[in-house]
């Protein structure tokens, strides 16, 4: 990138900066003529003196003059403010552009950093500089030449004018401006270097709360919340010292420019004063020279105040290219290089006096040697410090050797293009990243190489032309980026069968299936699924009259009341509850509320409401507020106790009045969320039920006259809104009986696998939502997703590189049997310090201290090699 703000502008910017400065300058005469022409109208129209008889051959009288200057001046309010808006919205383009351009160039940069530099900055840092230290350079660039051609246009208009008056009192009018021009600069460098100090601060305090964000369980572990909170104390108090220090010197500049602005009509006074009594000097030219320096003021205030801001951001930009040009990047052209094929028969990996480090003469690789083939399983032993974990990231081209060279197929891997890496080899670490969105999306995130067709190419062609104009990819996420040719696959059923190949090596089809059970079942998918689902429903409820089954689900009955249901879903009797919002909704719904008194429900619901409210205050505060009892048994968040305090005092010993709409909402949301089964607070009795299975059947009647959307529970149908379990089901499970998730659970997978449906469950897993991070799946959930994301692309050579070192003994086992066979014929590089799994392994590699100790077989190396048998105990 280029190392100056005005050559970035120029370099992309040129023909708008032109065109943006031609606009500039056209707009200027308009300018100067909308001052002139009011003039004009007050002296010859409205004064008449020098009015002319006639304009272009046609005789005009005084009012007629006065009607055509009005109309000029008139025009040339709209063509001033048109340009003006024309110019404003041009600038404005042309700055978002280039802010949209810098953004994705910095971004684009960050993925060429090399990966151990992310050891030396965090997210803290990184991430404010692409989002928020960019935002002031995107109004920047707009006005970066028009800004000042423009003001000093009006600027030198203004002087040329006072000085065609009196040349002393233009020289008095200019007297100031070489100290202003020698002095500020001095002092807004004094602010800069302050500026700089402040960013930096301020990405410091970032970077410790990103620290306290991740390390959040750490903080709550060991009760450091005030050693927390006072790190970042010290932060703000530095970031509070140093704005302190800025304002005192940006507002000492301030003062001056305005001090030294009210100078000069002293000057003008006292000089100008002078040469009028001396009668060398009317007392007109002295009124327009005033005049006129009032409005130079203006211009000159903008230019002194645009410096500032140059000073700001190039200081910004020269701060931000330093930190996203750091040693070692990638070449623009190694990621972007069409892939190369690797040509196996070439070899595999081969290294010689292949060395690595971090660290000016301290190697974590240090001078090895070795042969892998891509048709061989290899396995790379050690402990921690041994320098195997480095050693795998070289051969995944993820980390570059510092001495020597590693060859894979006969080319140099520094010259290997990231296609090629990124298609024919595959990594997983120990701690494997998981982007938001699905399963399935991260699934597939390793064949998104390229977009391969887009259907609504015609629709988003403004956008298109927005982002080759900004110099953004043209690409669109939501296009076809699966190459189906390259996985030699068919899309359809081939392909499917591949993704539960894939699950099923790493043991993930069992987590997949639970997960598609609390998932629903979007248009694609159907396809007759429903219908399979109402037939395993069938099945499921003639096996619920079993012995073992009896008394563990309570089954959707429009005439009864359902004591696993919440108060407001046995009255509604609709899957729409399952929406947390609703009970909120309808309680503060006046509409609902009405039909609750036409019920007889209200005021025993605002009662009921109460003594809830009394029972959570009793029980909860004294509960810490971040205790997981809340969630787990609580009606109301730790927040809410005191606004429900004082609503209860307010209405002890008086009924609730339903008059009060805050007090109606407040109490009735609390009666909706009871369920009777699960909270065994005796509040809804026999005679209560009856009243709301009366009221659930009277809302049949009544419910489009109500502004509520509800599908009843049909047995003979398939909701949309209910997940698959409950489809299944057509119930809840009953609060409190032992065993009896995991027993309806041993019901449900042999039904469905018995009818085939488990391929179709499993699918319906691959929409379930991970999370930031991965954090709604286990740590060993995700390895296993990570590892079939790496097997699903088919690579030449899978690099395992500790990935399954959180797994215990007998699953890492099970995964490697099946991962070998899955990879049989391809290159599969396993390390790991448990060496007791590498028995089936063609060859072995121990590391320790950075160097290769020894390499063989397995039964050689435990009856040769003292390190190997040091690992295996």
């Amino acid at each position: 990138m280029e190392s100056s703000i005005f050559r970035y502008i120029l370099r992309y910017t040129l023909k708008d900066q032109i065109l943006i400065l031609a606009l500039t300058l056209f707009s200027l005469p308009f300018l100067y003529a909308s001052l002139e022409v009011p003039k004009l109208i007050i002296n010859d129209a409205i004064g008449g003196a020098n009015r002319p008889k006639e304009i272009f051959g046609y005789p005009v009288d005084q009012l007629d003059y006065l009607f055509l200057l009005c109309g000029l001046f008139l025009l040339l309010v709209i063509i001033n403010g048109g340009l003006k808006y024309v110019l404003n919205v041009y600038r404005g383009v042309v700055g978002e552009r280039m802010l949209r351009r810098l953004r994705y160039d910095l971004f684009t940069r960050l993925l060429r950093f090399p990966i151990p530099h992310f050891k030396k900055v965090s997210q803290g840092e990184v991430i404010p500089i692409i989002t928020a230290e960019t935002e002031p350079l995107g109004g920047f660039i707009g006005e970066a030449y028009a800004l000042p051609a423009y003001q000093g246009g009006i600027l030198l208009t203004y002087l040329i004018f006072i000085f065609n008056q009196d040349v002393l009192l233009g020289i008095v009018a200019t007297a100031l401006y070489p100290f202003q021009l020698y002095i500020i600069p001095k002092l807004q460098r004094s602010v800069n270097q302050l500026g700089k100090k402040r960013v930096l601060a301020a990405r410091r305090l970032g970077d410790r709360i990103g620290d306290s964000i991740s390390g959040i369980e750490e903080v709550h572990s060991h009760d450091t919340s005030r050693f927390e909170r006072a790190v970042i104390s010290e932060r703000l108090g530095r970031i509070y010292s140093l704005r302190f220090d800025i304002y005192k010197r940006k507002f000492f500049i301030k003062f001056l420019n305005n001090f030294l602005a009210q100078v000069t009509p002293f000057f003008f006074y006292l000089f100008g004063g002078y040469y009028i009594i001396q009668g060398e000097l009317s007392l007109g030219a002295l009124v327009a020279v005033l005049a006129a320096y009032k409005d130079l003021s203006s211009p000159w205030k903008e230019l002194l105040k645009f410096y500032q801001i140059k000073e700001d951001v190039r200081i910004k930009y020269e701060q931000i290219i330093e930190m996203f040009q750091p040693d070692g990047m990638l070449e623009t052209g190694l990621q972007d290089a069409t892939p190369v094929a690797l040509e196996r028969n070439k070899g595999g990996w081969e290294s010689s006096n292949l060395s690595y480090s971090e660290q000016e003469n301290v190697n974590l690789v240090e001078r090895i040697g070795f042969k892998a083939g891509l048709d061989q399983h290899t396995a790379i032993v050690g402990i921690g410090s041994s320098g195997k974990e480095q050693l795998g990231q070289m051969m995944a081209r993820l980390l570059f050797p510092s001495q020597g060279k590693l060859n894979l197929a006969g080319m140099d891997m520094k010259h290997l293009p990231e296609a090629s890496a990124g298609r024919y080899l595959a990594h997983v670490g120990p701690q494997a990243h998981l982007f938001s969105g699905t399963i399935g999306d991260n699934l597939f995130y390793s064949l998104r190489h390229k977009q391969l067709s887009e259907d609504d190419q015609a629709q988003r062609s403004t956008e298109i032309t927005d982002s080759e104009k900004s110099g953004n990819s043209t690409d669109t996420p939501d296009g076809e980026w699966i190459d189906y040719d390259e996985l030699d696959l068919q899309p359809g059923d081939p392909f499917k069968q591949h993704i539960h190949q894939v699950l099923a090596a790493v043991d993930l089809s069992d987590d997949l299936f639970q997960l598609g059970l609390l998932g629903t079942i979007d248009g694609e998918q159907k396809n007759g699924l429903e219908a399979e689902i109402l037939s395993a429903r069938a099945n499921i409820h003639q096996s619920l009259q079993q012995t073992e089954y009896q008394g563990l689900v309570e089954l959707f009955d429009w005439q009864r009341y359902n004591s696993n249901l919440t108060v407001l879903e046995n009255i509604i009797f609709s899957p729409s509850a399952n929406s947390g919002s609703d009970h909120e909704s309808l309680a503060g719904d006046d509409q609902f509320q009405q039909f609750l008194d036409r019920q007889g429900l209200l005021q025993p619901f605002l009662e009921m409401g109460r003594e809830l409210a009394e029972i959570m205050l009793d029980l909860f505060s004294d509960i810490e507020e971040d205790s997981d009892l809340f969630e787990r048994f609580s009606f109301i968040h730790a927040e809410d106790l005191p606004v429900y305090q004082t609503l209860v005092q307010q209405t002890k010993g008086k009924p609730v009045a339903r008059e009060d709409a805050k007090l109606c909402h407040r109490f009735l949301s609390l009666t909706f969320k009871l369920v009777p089964a699960r909270h065994r607070l005796g509040l809804v009795d026999e005679v209560m039920q009856q009243q709301i299975l009366k009221a659930r059947h009277a809302l049949e009647s009544e419910r489009s006259s109500l502004s509520i959307e509800l599908e009843f529970f049909d047995g003979e149908r398939f909701s949309a809104e209910l997940n698959i379990r409950d489809n299944l089901l057509f119930g809840r499970l009953v609060f409190g009986q032992a065993r009896a998730e995991e027993k309806i659970t041993e019901l449900l997978q042999r039904v469905i696998c018995d009818m085939g449906l488990e391929p179709r469950i499993i699918e319906a897993g691959l929409d379930y939502e991970v999370g930031t991070a991965g954090t709604r799946l286990s740590a060993i959930q995700r390895q296993k997703l990570a590892i079939a994301r790496a097997i699903i692309k088919r690579p030449d050579g899978l690099i395992l590189n500790e990935a399954l070192s959180a797994l215990d003994a007998g699953s890492e086992r099970k995964i490697i049997a099946n991962l070998r066979q899955q990879m049989a014929q391809r290159g599969l590089v396993y390390i790991t310090n448990r060496a007791q799994q590498t028995r089936e392994f063609d060859q072995l590699l121990v590391m320790e201290n950075g160097k290769l100790v020894a390499q063989g077989d397995y039964e050689q190396l435990s009856q040769e090699s003292e390190v190997f048998k040091q690992l295996l105990h």
